[in-house]
Formats: structure tokens, sequence, C-alpha cells
């Protein structure tokens, strides 16, 4: 197992942000329906009081009958963050608010993604970029 990054200076540096081409919703399923999601790759899962949070393909949310929209981009950091690293999150989410882009932060075992609104996704990925390239000259 490779040992996963917990300096904020290293991390920022080492963003490396990729955008994902495909779009993405977040719908909440209720236990009772949990079948619409039979045979769909989620991309992520959150129980909540309220249903089942899951991140899927836009097109999936179609075939399954669950709203379409909002439509969001995800970006993935591909540096391999430590989930106990302080401070990425919050780095990632002031850049982008600096923009006025809302920033839906998911962190998973290697890497952390962010998801922004479809129409913006270019913008916040050249934010990131900016980022962490101010990062590499300090």
């Amino acid at each position: 197992m490779s040992t996963r990054e917990q300096n904020l200076d290293v991390l920022l540096a080492s963003l490396d942000p990729a955008l994902d081409p495909d779009l993405y919703v977040f719908c909440s399923v209720p236990k009772s329906e949990m079948g619409r999601l039979e045979g769909l790759m989620p991309r992520g899962t959150f129980q909540e009081d309220e249903g089942l949070s899951v991140i899927l393909s836009q097109a999936d949310a179609v075939k399954a009958g669950l709203p379409d929209t909002p439509v969001f981009r995800r970006i993935t950091l591909r540096v391999q963050s430590s989930l106990g690293a302080v401070g990425l999150t919050a780095a990632v989410a002031a850049c982008l608010a600096g923009l006025g882009l809302p920033a839906n932060i998911v962190a998973a075992t290697y890497h952390d993604h962010i998801f922004v609104p479809a129409a913006r996704g270019e913008e916040a990925l050249e934010a990131l970029r900016t980022l962490s390239a101010s990062q590499t000259e300090t």
C-alpha cells in the first residue's frame, strides 16, 4: 500500500486535477425504491435519514427514472491524499468559492473528487491548476 500525503503544501503543489467528461447528478432513493438502482454503478453513495444519496451519471439517472438535474462534472485530484490530511478540502473549497463556484467534495480512499456545476467545469479545472501552480512557485 502506498503512502498517502498529509502535508498540505505538498498536496496543493501536487493536485494534478483531471476533469471527467461525464455528467453526474445527485439523487436520493428511498429504501422502498432501491430496486431502481439495480444494474447501475453509482459513483458514490451515502445513507442519510431521508434515503440513500447516490451520485449517478446523468444517463443512469434517466434510466432509473430519477431526477437528472442539476448536472455536475467531476474533477479528480490525482494526488493520493491521506484521509488524515488537514486543510485540503478547505483550500479547494476556498479557491472555488472565490469564483462563486459551489464545490461538492467527496473524499475517497485514494483521491478527493469535486463535483462542480457542469457548465463551469473547465473554469473550475483551470482554477485548481492555478492553485496548484502557485504552490510550486513559493
